[in-house]
């Protein structure tokens, strides 16, 4: 291989590396991002007269974290009302329109809503053989292939992810035979305990 092929290899996987870590770090920058902002705006939100913590003689450890987990939980009910879903989709629009943010943000909120859709709820958690015969895994289907590399294998195959332990928010993409994946009848919920606990809880 000429020092010219070597040197273009080289950038390429640079580039890739560079763009595996942006997708890494973006929704986990986010959203520790906002939570900590949150956090910190939401100890001025309490009126001085009304704040327990200038009336006691000990702070109430914990009352801005509380403060921030109920406007996080108001903005999720935001999002799901009319007004709210109009808005996010302009907003969504919007991050589609930028180049390297459209395609990070478009292949995490497919993730995502794959993973939130009542309807997939139940059908999502997955039983296969992995990484051999006779050693299983427990995965999330996320959609069933219908792209080119299910033209060129000739067969019908299930993207499944599969989170690593006790991190869920990392793993792989595996592309299963439909035939060897077999459908649990448990909950997301169910299924990503039991893989955080490295397997100490059962999933019933």
């Amino acid at each position: 291989m000429s020092n010219k092929n070597i040197k273009k290899s080289l950038l390429s996987k640079i580039r890739n590396y560079f763009i595996a870590g942006i997708v890494v770090l973006i929704p986990i920058g986010i959203t520790l991002y906002l939570t900590l902002f949150i956090i910190k705006i939401s100890g001025n939100l309490i009126p001085k007269e009304i704040n327990p913590n200038n009336y006691l003689p000990f702070d109430i450890p914990g009352l801005e974290i509380l403060i921030a987990l109920f406007l996080i939980t108001i903005i999720g009910w935001i999002s799901l009302s009319f007004i709210g879903r109009k808005f996010f989709d302009l907003f969504n629009n919007i991050l589609k329109k930028i180049p390297i943010l459209r395609t990070i943000y478009s292949a995490i909120g497919q993730m995502t809503e794959s993973f939130t859709n009542t309807d997939n709820k139940q059908k999502s958690v997955v039983l296969f053989e992995y990484p051999r015969k006779g050693i299983w895994a427990v995965g999330f289907a996320t959609k069933e292939n219908q792209g080119i590399i299910r033209d060129k294998v000739n067969q019908d195959l299930i993207n499944v992810f599969v989170p690593t332990t006790p991190n869920p928010t990392s793993g792989f993409l595996l592309m299963i035979p439909k035939n060897d994946v077999i459908y649990l009848d448990v909950s997301f919920e169910q299924a990503s305990k039991f893989i955080v606990s490295a397997g100490t809880t059962n999933i019933n």
